[in-house]
């Protein structure tokens, strides 16, 4: 819709994981190395995990357009399955022939392993990749381990790479799946990416798609990076919205402005909007405390107990004089309690301490409210 406007030949920020528009930060490169690494060396399990949206189904796509010649692979995207399931699914995608309706794992694996030999013998190499993989059932990973069992007597016939979010790490930390956690041979974890990647990352994709000018200003692209968190994903979605907005309010450059707006609609509100208008609340909330303890000051001043001056100056008198000194005897005598002085007056004072006393631990929202409440007649 926005693409004649800004001079574009496509929308740069869609969330379809298309290769072409894939930056590879630092992070990413060294993702894409591993995976790489483990389909060149064979045998073993190789990870790499991610946040959502930091683009790990992304460097997996860009994986299978580098792969070399010679490599059968099987895609796995739905790991919601069991052992057999699994196996047949793996089958399905190399090709394999097995009896229909089967429900015989020996006779998928049987199946399974005579194309795995036969393709180690023609020199190519075989690869499965299971997207989600935090999503395994732990039947279904004791299955993969197994397949790992499947080799020759120099080499490992099948490559596994798991690509899942950060509980696949807590998965394979198990004890029952200790050893499969054993097999990995590399692992890689993708981080949110940092301002000036972010700027990177939004001019690589406008210049994919033709752009030839900055158009999106820098506090723009400070504002999508801290509103973001660095996440790809939600780059995507945020810069998509804000250059419709742009192009509505038939701006040629994205303001923050424009951002603000865009992330109303397209970003959580607990991640935008809230957090702002709460810590403003909680700054009100303070001052506004400040104010009323300043307000009833003189009025709690003279409910403070004071000593009488003419008290404090008055001599002592000396004791009359004893005929004989009587013998000194230590006693230890309990000192006098003493008893607390109440103020006597008209009680605001007390109400007003009691009242702020009160608003701790309310959240600012509220304790703005009732403050608002104590300090109208």
């Amino acid at each position: 819709m926005y693409e004649n406007h800004f001079g574009l030949t496509e929308r740069p920020f869609s969330i379809a994981p298309d290769p072409r528009f894939l930056y590879m930060s630092p992070r990413h490169r060294e993702a894409l190395a591993h995976l790489l690494y483990g389909v060149g060396e064979g045998g073993g399990f190789v990870q790499l995990t991610g946040e959502v949206g930091t683009g790990k189904t992304t460097v997996c796509r860009c994986l299978l357009e580098q792969l070399p010649g010679g490599v059968d692979v099987a895609l796995i995207l739905n790991p919601r399955l069991t052992g057999l399931e699994l196996i047949a699914s793996l089958c399905d995608e190399l090709g394999v022939d097995y009896p229909a309706g089967t429900t015989s794992t020996k006779v998928l694996i049987d199946a399974l392993n005579q194309r795995l030999l036969q393709a180690h013998a023609e020199g190519r190499r075989t690869v499965m990749i299971i997207d989600e993989a935090q999503n395994l059932s732990a039947e279904a990973l004791e299955q993969v381990r197994l397949l790992t069992n499947l080799e020759t007597n120099r080499e490992k016939l099948l490559q596994i790479i798991l690509i899942g979010q950060p509980e696949l790490r807590e998965l394979l930390a198990r004890d029952d799946l200790r050893q499969l956690s054993q097999r990995i041979t590399a692992r890689c974890h993708l981080v949110p990416i940092g301002r000036a990647e972010t700027a990177a990352y939004i001019r690589h994709r406008l210049q994919v798609c033709g752009a030839t000018e900055a158009l999106f200003s820098e506090r723009a692209v400070d504002l999508v990076h801290r509103l973001s968190g660095g996440v790809p994903r939600l780059i995507n979605v945020l810069c998509d919205r804000a250059m419709l907005g742009a192009f509505v309010e038939g701006k040629r450059r994205v303001d923050p402005a424009v951002v603000r707006r865009a992330a109303r609609e397209v970003l959580p509100e607990e991640g935008v909007g809230r957090s702002g208008r709460r810590w403003w609340l909680l700054a009100a909330a303070v001052g506004f405390v400040a104010f009323l303890i300043a307000w009833q000051y003189p009025r709690l001043n003279h409910l403070l107990p004071v000593a009488d001056p003419g008290l404090a100056l008055e001599e002592p008198r000396p004791a009359p004089a004893a005929a004989s000194p009587a013998p000194e005897v230590a006693v230890n005598e309990p000192s006098p309690a003493t008893t607390p002085v109440r103020a006597t007056g008209d009680g605001a004072g007390d109400d007003a301490v009691a009242g702020v006393a009160a608003l701790e631990g309310l959240p600012a929202d509220e304790s703005l409210q009732r403050l608002l409440e104590q300090a109208s007649p």
